[in-house]
């Protein structure tokens, strides 16, 4: 009886394969980007889909009624935006949100962080929990809260007065209203922060800080030399979180206080964008300026990611 003997390789070495039919290999090369397919149709339709709107939307007038045809205006809307005195304010304001921002969410965060690195056990959760519960607050509720401690017989001005000072009612004043609404923006956002920084101080290597001790470097000078640098990246991250994101942040609280008052103190770019659409429904406003300030936090964020990329250290 006689056994057929299985294909050989003209060489001798093995079995060869038989190619796979074509329309396998392009069920192959098909199959990833279907598992793709309902993520992208997800951008497509609420993300791509209404940018295009809004970029032609800014070249029409129309007040959102759908028996009010859109009329043609051109740059009209943009030229129009650019000269709005509240536009300018808004712009100078998102600045002072910016600059307000930035020691809630990066230098109060990062030395917390530090001080709590020996915070273990039952007691770091404890911590945690505690540090990210203003997160967690809903914004009608801190809006509730904060305005009855900065009200005309708050506790704070109760407080105040002990040392002499009477700001007044905080949300009615120009010069108060803004700092009002960064300190509770700041003092929301902080603990994300310090989570974010507690995060990035785990990811270092403990060896490069025994290494160190050994060689007979101060805590100071690890602290200096190691940590801060390798603690970069999230520095980086937190800081161009902070430029790109500080005016949203404070968007409910200035809707909910003081609607962008006194006397336009308070708005900023993304509550103007929200009154010249929903309270003015003039689209084509809301439209042309949001074109614009989209492609100036888009020509930052460029710049910041360039500037991540180019400072940002490494342990690798």
């Amino acid at each position: 009886m006689f056994v057929d003997a299985a294909p050989v390789s003209p060489r001798g070495l093995a079995p060869t394969a038989a190619p796979a039919p074509a329309g396998a290999r392009w069920w192959a090369r098909l199959r990833p980007y279907l598992y793709l397919m309902p993520a992208v149709a997800g951008l497509v339709v609420w993300t791509y889909r209404p940018l295009a709107q809004t970029v032609e939307w800014s070249f029409y007038d129309w007040n959102l009624l759908p028996t009010t045809p859109a009329t043609w205006v051109g740059m009209q809307n943009y030229a129009d935006v650019a000269a709005l005195p509240e536009m300018r304010q808004a712009v100078v304001n998102t600045g002072w949100y910016v600059l307000g921002m930035l020691p809630f969410a990066v230098v109060v965060p990062m030395v917390v962080a530090l001080l709590s690195r020996g915070v273990g056990g039952r007691a770091r959760t404890v911590y945690q929990a505690l540090v990210f519960l203003p997160m967690l607050v809903t914004p009608v509720a801190s809006a509730a809260v904060w305005r009855w401690m900065l009200n005309q017989d708050g506790i704070v001005n109760r407080a105040l007065a002990v040392v002499g000072a009477d700001p007044g009612n905080w949300f009615r004043n120009a010069p108060t209203a803004l700092i009002a609404l960064i300190l509770i923006t700041g003092w929301q956002i902080s603990g994300f922060a310090v989570l974010v920084f507690a995060a990035g101080l785990a990811g270092i290597d403990r060896e490069y800080v025994q290494a160190a001790a050994l060689d007979g470097a101060s805590r100071v000078r690890t602290l200096c030399t190691i940590t801060l640098p390798l603690l970069s990246p999230t520095v980086l991250f937190m800081t161009l979180m902070t430029v790109l994101l500080s005016a949203q942040w404070s968007f409910a609280l200035i809707d909910l206080l003081t609607q962008g008052g006194p006397s336009g103190t308070t708005m900023n770019i993304y509550y103007l964008l929200y009154k010249f659409g929903f309270t003015n429904f003039d689209v084509g406003y809301a439209s042309a300026a949001s074109v614009v300030f989209f492609a100036a936090f888009g020509v930052l964020a460029a710049g910041l990611l360039a500037l991540v990329r180019r400072f940002s250290f490494y342990d690798n």
